[in-house]
């Protein structure tokens, strides 16, 4: 699964010799021979609550990869410029090296998570529009919401590079709602991170996984038998791994790569 890797097939070490060049909470990226293309392995480990809550979910690494390898080749094919390159094997991928831009960019459809504690919205109340958040990646001040302002006063992105930010996060929204639909899930909300490449274009980058996202089971009862993400960390719902396999499996029984995947109007 893949496509082939425009800039070369880079030459990589073993991985037990290899150096990483960063450590997040939930992947490692590790260099390759070519200096503008990052190895990204999965781990199984688990974290909540800007890492206080940790676990190790046996398989996890290797069901984002695949979902999130899923998803980016879905969203190239309908002209989102991404990062990904191609898939390594069932733990890793390859993906252009980027200049990460320092903030998180959230898309919400219904209301949940920490929209509702912030504003006393009561969890599951479909919004009139999209909403988007942005907040400032840093660990140490538990990545805070931001305006625009903020975001200028900090120098983090400038007016035209925010406005094309909101227009690729409503664009990637509206395509992946068309997508889970067409497999009963709903994007309740999630997570996207952007780099620059050399030309300053802006890039797609990180994962798109039930790590990132809140789906929800449209066929299911209760709320909580309706979550399939890491909500099911988050609140000790148990299955977390069995609910990730089955997001992947009905990615895959409709083909990762078509452009029918689901309607997206």
């Amino acid at each position: 699964m893949g496509v082939a890797c425009p800039l070369g097939k880079p030459k990589l070490a073993p991985h037990h010799t290899m150096l990483s060049t960063y450590q997040g909470k939930a992947k490692i990226l590790y260099p390759t021979d070519h200096p503008q293309v990052l190895r990204v392995f999965f781990k199984d480990s688990a974290t909540a609550f800007n890492g206080q809550k940790q676990a190790t979910i046996e398989g996890k690494g290797r069901l984002n990869c695949l979902i999130t390898t899923c998803i980016f080749q879905y969203l190239q094919s309908q002209g989102i410029a991404t990062h990904f390159l191609e898939a390594l094997d069932d733990r890793s991928i390859l993906v252009r090296a980027l200049r990460i831009i320092p903030l998180e960019v959230v898309v919400r459809n219904i209301s949940a998570g920490s929209l509702c504690k912030r504003l006393g919205i009561p969890v599951g109340q479909p919004l009139p529009q999209p909403l988007v958040e942005f907040y400032y990646k840093n660990d140490a001040l538990g990545d805070p919401l931001v305006t625009d302002d903020h975001i200028y006063l900090l120098g983090l992105a400038v007016p035209d590079q925010l406005t094309k930010l909101r227009e690729l996060a409503l664009e990637i929204n509206r395509l992946l709602r068309g997508l889970f639909r067409g497999i009963n899930l709903i994007l309740v909300d999630f997570k996207l991170e952007f780099g620059l490449d050399a030309d300053g274009n802006i890039l797609l980058a990180d994962e798109i996984s039930p790590d990132s996202c809140r789906l929800w089971d449209d066929r299911a009862g209760s709320l909580e038998e309706r979550i399939m993400d890491k909500d099911r960390f988050r609140q000790d719902l148990g299955q977390i791994a069995e609910n990730y396999q089955e997001i992947a499996d009905r990615l895959l029984s409709i083909g990762c790569k078509t452009k029918q995947m689901g309607d997206t109007d």
